[in-house]
């Protein structure tokens, strides 16, 4: 099993800092390529995180990481990413980390809030304008009443 370090997670603005020991690891045979030797070797790496249990993550930032990741979450809250991808297990387990520093970068910055708009009054001038148009031209087709 492999040992990492704590992982830095920043956005310019806000850094998180994931302890090693709040990631585990398996490890699985893939089914990607490597000819012959891939029914020996386990090259897939499957990276687990209690996403919704764990101190190192802020209120507000775990929230988004919650309802952004819905698809890796299972129903106890944690994250599962897996990578099967290369033919080596390094190359996987760096791709895992990838992915779950970039989810966790994503929860950290704060959704842009809506700025709302109004259609200017001239548009609605020229839709009622276009109806009525329409409108008339359809009138001129019909029968003239006696």
């Amino acid at each position: 099993m492999p040992r990492h370090r704590e992982i830095r997670i920043s956005d310019g603005v806000r850094e998180v800092v994931v302890p090693a020991d709040a990631i585990s690891w398996q490890f699985a045979r893939s089914s990607g390529p490597g000819g012959q030797h891939v029914n020996r070797t386990s090259s897939k790496a499957v990276l687990r995180f209690d996403a919704a249990g764990s101190a190192c993550l802020p209120d507000d930032v775990r929230a988004r990481l919650l309802a952004r990741e819905r698809a890796w979450l299972t129903d106890a809250g944690e994250l599962v990413i897996a990578s099967q991808v290369h033919r080596d297990q390094g190359s996987n387990v760096a791709e895992c980390l990838e992915k779950f520093t970039d989810s966790i970068r994503r929860a950290l910055t704060p959704p842009k809030r809506r700025k709302r708009t109004r259609a200017p009054r001239s548009a609605a001038v020229k839709r009622l304008s276009t109806k009525r148009r329409r409108g008339d031209t359809k009138k001129m087709r019909r029968r003239p009443e006696d």
